[in-house]
């Protein structure tokens, strides 16, 4: 059976320039980045040029690049980093859970925390988080796009909030990484996440912008990697693939590549909304990532739609993939105001770099006459076409 990958959200295949790019430091390049000998200072070369590779792609200085495990670690650094008992954080309801847990934790020890709700589209209102400010924040902490519905917040609005209150911005960019521009100076922030799997890097890796001055306290303590800012040997493979994977990047904005996958995922779209009645796009009106679709169809249940095409094989999600199996509906949704209902019959379909146009014909195709068979099934269905004729 033909595999086709719609679930780029959760993670990516790593693409084979980024494969052959580390594939030397598994076994020839071996030493340690921090050795001083000539097997040392090879690998150190090349964690250096992956660090001026993803400051090239954030718009910021290669001093300023720290790397981490992934965007869980960095998103933690972000924010136990900067903040302290006594302290207030503003964030918004549809972050990531490494930022709603994490600011769980910090209430748990003595920190004030202002959750933001947004609105029908998922979009914060800056006012909102200019209305929460306090004399004790410390730190405003608000995703670039989200990993449910690719809603893009507006964050240079927020980044004047903060910089005119003189508290500390943090955002989670792994979703936007890759797939949008970012210039860490035209947003305004001093803190941002990035993994490296999320755009065709390996998995376990990722970098975490600290704008020079900033005060950060490490997470890790051991040696005095990453100019003391978090201990550990570092990941040279790893920290390989994802300098190779944003060069990469780079390259595609330079030749309208996020363009094209906007058109594709626009394609896709508007064909299944025409031909499944009862749905519509979660977020449509907001500004999106061009990889990402957020899809409900009434009165069926998402995770039943998403089994039925893997079976076709076609794979996508309901949503965050470490959220899978969770019993209740997506914490991103029903903030926009989505019922339990819709937001469980919501699907997220996101492409990547290796999609193709046959691939999307193969949604448009699938995707209906799945969503038609199960809607025969529903009793839900059943009772809104009763309802209907009547």
């Amino acid at each position: 059976m033909r595999r086709i990958y719609f679930d780029n959200n959760a993670t990516t295949p790593m693409l084979p320039e980024v494969r052959a790019a580390m594939e030397p430091y598994f076994a020839e390049h071996f030493g340690n980045a921090s050795s001083i000998h000539h097997h040392g200072q090879e690998t150190r070369f090349a964690v250096e040029k992956a660090r001026d590779s993803l400051a090239k792609l954030l718009g910021c200085r290669a001093s300023e690049i720290v790397f981490t495990s992934g965007g869980t670690e960095g998103d933690n650094l972000g924010i136990f980093g900067v903040v302290q008992a006594g302290d207030h954080v503003i964030t918004s309801t549809i972050e990531h859970h490494a930022v709603l847990f994490s600011c769980q934790r910090l209430q748990e020890i003595g920190v004030a925390v202002s959750y933001i709700p947004v609105n029908g589209q998922g979009l914060v209102d800056p006012e909102d988080v200019k209305r929460a400010l306090r004399p004790n924040t410390k730190l405003i902490s608000v995703m670039m796009a989200n990993n449910e519905t690719g809603v893009l917040q507006p964050l240079e609005e927020i980044g004047k909030i903060a910089a005119e209150a003189d508290v500390y911005f943090h955002t989670d960019a792994v979703q936007a990484a890759g797939k949008v521009p970012i210039e860490v100076n035209r947003i305004g922030c001093d803190l941002l996440s990035i993994s490296g799997h999320k755009m065709h890097a390996p998995q376990g890796v990722g970098a975490t912008y600290v704008k020079k001055g900033t005060q950060l306290q490490p997470m890790l303590y051991g040696g005095r990697h990453e100019r003391q800012r978090r201990a550990g040997t570092e990941n040279v493979a790893g920290i390989v693939g994802l300098g190779k994977a944003a060069e990469i990047a780079l390259h595609a904005f330079e030749r309208g590549d996020d363009l094209k996958m906007a058109t594709m995922r626009d394609q896709l779209q508007i064909a299944l909304l025409s031909a499944a009645e009862a749905s519509g796009v979660n977020g449509a009106a907001a500004p999106r990532v061009p990889n990402t679709a957020n899809i409900y169809f009434d009165s069926i249940e998402g995770e039943a739609l998403v089994i039925a095409l893997d079976l076709k094989g076609l794979a996508v999600s309901t949503g965050a993939a470490c959220s899978s199996g969770a019993t209740e509906p997506s914490h991103v949704l029903t903030t926009m105001g989505l019922s339990p209902e819709r937001a469980r019959a919501s699907i997220r379909f996101s492409l990547g770099k290796q999609n193709t146009e046959e691939e999307i014909d193969f949604a448009i195709c699938a995707v209906p006459q799945t969503v038609a068979r199960l809607r025969d099934l529903s009793p839900l269905w059943k009772k809104k076409l009763l309802a209907t004729s009547c």
